[in-house]
């Protein structure tokens, strides 16, 4: 199962309005717990057994950047694009210590330039953008936990 599959079925889940789903398939085990008022998700555990396969890895194929979805139009930011994380992980700007980071407040970046890397289970999956434009803030500090859908970057696509 990988992420994405995991990412739609908790979706399905808190679109269903099913209180709690349990699924196991070979050594992942998967418990969804929803709220039923309004029902997003309340909790979600994703538990996978030690694989030796797993430790020796190679570095994880890009991930494309969550939905891009524009910010509220309540502030100054409606006219920006907002880039989110497809997962949970750690958030990091640069490719390692010694590099310089992705991008800059300010930088124009093209559809599919790399914007940051999320490591998630020792894996390190770069984060494309989606859209053309000029990076206005980076919302999320460097090697700072994300969640799933947490806004990363705003973006001006103009």
């Amino acid at each position: 199962m990988d992420l994405k599959e995991i990412q739609n079925l908790i979706k399905f889940v808190s679109n269903s309005g099913v209180a709690e789903v349990k699924l196991e398939t070979g050594d992942i085990k998967i418990t969804i717990r929803t709220t039923l008022e309004g029902n997003s998700p309340d909790i979600t555990y994703v538990q996978q057994a030690p694989m030796q396969q797993a430790m020796a890895a190679p570095v994880a194929a890009p991930v494309a950047a969550a939905p891009v979805a524009a910010a509220p139009a309540a502030d100054d930011n409606s006219k920006y694009v907002t880039i989110k994380s497809p997962m949970i992980g750690t958030f990091y700007r640069k490719p390692s210590p010694d590099k310089p980071v992705f991008v800059e407040v300010g930088s124009t970046i093209q559809k599919g330039d790399v914007l940051c890397v999320v490591e998630a289970m020792k894996l390190f999956n770069e984060i494309e953008a989606e859209i053309t434009g000029k990076i206005v803030k980076i919302l999320v500090d460097d090697m700072s936990p994300v969640e799933f859908d947490q806004p990363l970057f705003l973006v001006d696509p103009s």
